[in-house]
C-alpha cells in the first residue's frame, strides 16, 4: 500500500490518496469522522478547533461503502479557507492580504528558518502552511481506513496519554482497559493524574507557555513475522520509528521498555519464550514490545511517543526577522497550549498506516476475502 498526502493549513483543502487497499474493504465514514472528531478535542487545544469541524469526504475508490480496488481519495476540506482565500489562493492572490499574512519573524522550533532557506523563500508561509500539524487531521482519516482493513483481520489498536510536561501516569494498563481514553478531556486514564496535568496546562497558558508529552499506543492481534530481519527497510520497528517520528513535534519513539535497557542487564531485559501445546509459543513479559528482529513476535507491541512542546507561544520567543536581520519576538499564530491528546490520536493512525503496509507487503491479496483466508491461515 502507498499513502500520499497533500494540502495546506490555510489551503482549500487536505487530500490523501491511498494505493493498493483489496476491493470489498467496507468503509465506516462516520468511524473515519469519529477519529478527526477526537484529534480536535483535548484540554489545551485553540480557536481553530471551533472553526473546522472536521468530516471526510470520499471522492474515489468507493462504491456503496466498499472499495473496489482502485485507489481511494479522502478530503478534509478546511472552512477556515473562506478567510484565507485571497491570500492562499492558487491563482492571483491579493497582494495586500499576503503582505498581512506574511511571516517573517521565524519562529524557534518551527520549520520557518530552516524552511526559507532550502526553498528561497522570503515569506515563511511558503513552507509552514504545509509544515503545520494540519496536515495531521488527513492522516487520522487515511489512519482509519487502516484501521479498519486491520480490524477485518481481527488485529486492534487503542492508546492513552500517559505524560504531560512532566506529570506522569505511572499506571499498568490492560489492554480492554485503554478505549476509556478517549472519553477523558486529555486522555489519560488515572483521574486524579489528569486534574494535575490540567493544572499544569493551565499555568503555562497564563504565562504564553506551552506543554508536550507522551503517549502510548499498542497492538493487539498481530500475528508472528510481520516485518523481515532481512533488509533493514522492512525491519517493522524501524518502520514504526519512521512513521511515528514524521508527526510534527514528535522528537523520540520507544519500542517496549525503550530507553530503560540501557540501565539493566539481559536476564531484566529479555522475555523468556515457553511452550503450550493449546497456545503455542508466549512470553510471560513483553520487554521487547511485541517485536524482536524487525519482526512482530505475536505479544502486543507497545510504542511510546514523545512530543515537544508547540513551538508557537503566545509570548514569542527571541528571534530574528528574516529579511531585515532586525532581532524581534517570534511571530504568534492562532494556536494551541497543548495537544497531546490529539497526538495520541494521530499516532494511532501512523501505527495503523505502518501495520497495514506490514500486513499488506505479507499477505498480497486483490480482495479482503483472500487476505483474511491468508491471515487466518498463519501460525
Amino acid at each position: 500500500m502507498k499513502l500520499t498526502t497533500a494540502g495546506e493549513s490555510h489551503g482549500k483543502a487536505l487530500i490523501a490518496v491511498i494505493e493498493g487497499l483489496p476491493a470489498h474493504l467496507s468503509i465506516d465514514i462516520d468511524g473515519i469522522n469519529r477519529a478527526l472528531a477526537l484529534r480536535q478535542s483535548g484540554y489545551g487545544r485553540g480557536s481553530r478547533q471551533q472553526i473546522e469541524k472536521d468530516c471526510v469526504e470520499i471522492l474515489t475508490g468507493v462504491r456503496n461503502g466498499e472499495t473496489l480496488g482502485s485507489p481511494v481519495t479522502l478530503c478534509v476540506f478546511n472552512k477556515d479557507y473562506a478567510n484565507w482565500e485571497n491570500c492562499m489562493s492558487a491563482g492571483t492572490c491579493d497582494s495586500k492580504a499576503m503582505q498581512e499574512k506574511a511571516l517573517t519573524k521565524v519562529r524557534p522550533g518551527h520549520v520557518d528558518l530552516t524552511g526559507v532557506l532550502k526553498y528561497a523563500q522570503e515569506d515563511a508561509r511558503n513552507v509552514l502552511e504545509r509544515a503545520s500539524a494540519r496536515e495531521t487531521a488527513i492522516r487520522v482519516a487515511a489512519g482509519e481506513v487502516y484501521r479498519q482493513y486491520l480490524s477485518a483481520l481481527g488485529v486492534e489498536i487503542a492508546g492513552y496519554v500517559c505524560e504531560v510536561c512532566g506529570v506522569k501516569d505511572g499506571g499498568m494498563y490492560a489492554f480492554n482497559e485503554l478505549s476509556a481514553s478517549k472519553n477523558t478531556d486529555l486522555g489519560m486514564l488515572d483521574s486524579a493524574i489528569e486534574a494535575l496535568s490540567k493544572e499544569k496546562i493551565n499555568a503555562l497558558q497564563k504565562e504564553g507557555d506551552t506543554a508536550g508529552g507522551v503517549v502510548e499506543v499498542r497492538v493487539k492481534g498481530l500475528k508472528s513475522g510481520f516485518g523481515s530481519a532481512m533488509t533493514y527497510a522492512e525491519k517493522l520497528d524501524g518502520q514504526l520509528a519512521q512513521g511515528l517520528m514524521s508527526i510534527q513535534a514528535v522528537k523520540g519513539v520507544e519500542i517496549g521498555a525503550g530507553f530503560s535497557v540501557a540501565e539493566k542487564s539481559g536476564k531484566e531485559v529479555h522475555d523468556e519464550i515457553f511452550y503450550e501445546e493449546s497456545r503455542g509459543y508466549y512470553r510471560k513479559s513483553n520487554r521487547a514490545g511485541g517485536i524482536e528482529g524487525g519482526m512482530s513476535n505475536g505479544e502486543e507491541i507497545v510504542v511510546r511517543v514523545a512530543m515537544k512542546p508547540i513551538p508557537t507561544l503566545m509570548k514569542g520567543l527571541s528571534t530574528i526577522d528574516f529579511n531585515s536581520k532586525e532581532s524581534c519576538v517570534a511571530a504568534s499564530e492562532r494556536s494551541d497550549v497543548c495537544a497531546i491528546f490529539a497526538l495520541e490520536i494521530i499516532a494511532e493512525a501512523v501505527v495503523a498506516e505502518v501495520i497495514a503496509n506490514a500486513v499488506a507487503k505479507r499477505l498480497g491479496g486483490d480482495t479482503m476475502a483472500e487476505v483474511k483466508a491468508r491471515y487466518d491461515a498463519l501460525n
